[in-house]
């Protein structure tokens, strides 16, 4: 396949330093647990910022409050065109965060109701994606990342790290829940983590 023709940018993602970076201190401050779930979500599934937002308490969980491995979505990119819902498949270390951002939900008194936004604001309304641009520009501030990079480079980084540990392009065109897979060809380039580490290996 003549991928790299079609493709002349290549997107941008977080190394692997820098995602430990970020969960380490979403994960290491109580205000920042949400944001801790929201991210973790992101990198698990490839969910875009305002699937995201969308999320409801039904959709993550079931009846008895446990989180789903396979998750319907009803908001996607491009549902007005193609209405019929999309999924995602959820690991066990992402539901298990999922199951304690429920039991903080609880425990703070806000609605667990099917029909409840998942993640809120601080308002205790639904969280919007500018709020969540903001909060990732000041989260990457305080990991200490040495450079800034907007929220979309998550879901390239989830769909990248798919493509390096499978090497299968239709994988993860269904990873990426892209109708072309000339859309998903873009993750066959080289990530940032990997320009990094080539980087370490040449004699200067």
């Amino acid at each position: 396949m003549s991928a790299y023709a079609a493709v002349t940018r290549p997107p941008r993602t977080l190394t692997e330093k820098e995602v430990a970076l970020l969960l380490r201190a979403t994960g290491a401050h109580k205000e920042g647990f949400r944001d801790h779930c929201l991210y973790s979500l992101a990198l698990a599934s490839g969910l875009r910022e305002h699937e995201l937002v969308a999320l409801n308490i039904g959709d993550i969980f079931d009846e008895r409050g446990r989180a789903r491995r396979y998750v319907a979505l009803t908001i996607f990119k491009g549902c007005a065109r193609h209405p019929e819902p999309q999924e995602v498949v959820l690991s066990d270390t992402v539901r298990a965060k999922l199951e304690k951002l429920l039991h903080v939900k609880r425990a703070q008194g806000h609605d667990v109701g099917p029909q409840a936004p998942l993640f809120l604001s601080r308002k205790g309304l639904r969280l919007s994606t500018r709020q969540v641009r903001h909060g990732f520009g000041v989260w990457q501030q305080r990991a200490g990342l040495d450079r800034h990079l907007n929220f979309h480079a998550v879901r390239h980084t989830a769909c990248t790290g798919v493509y390096r540990r499978t090497k299968d392009i239709r994988l993860t065109q269904r990873f990426a829940r892209q109708r072309s897979i000339d859309s998903t060809v873009i993750y066959t380039h080289p990530s940032d983590d990997e320009l990094v580490r080539v980087t370490q290996e040449l004699p200067c």
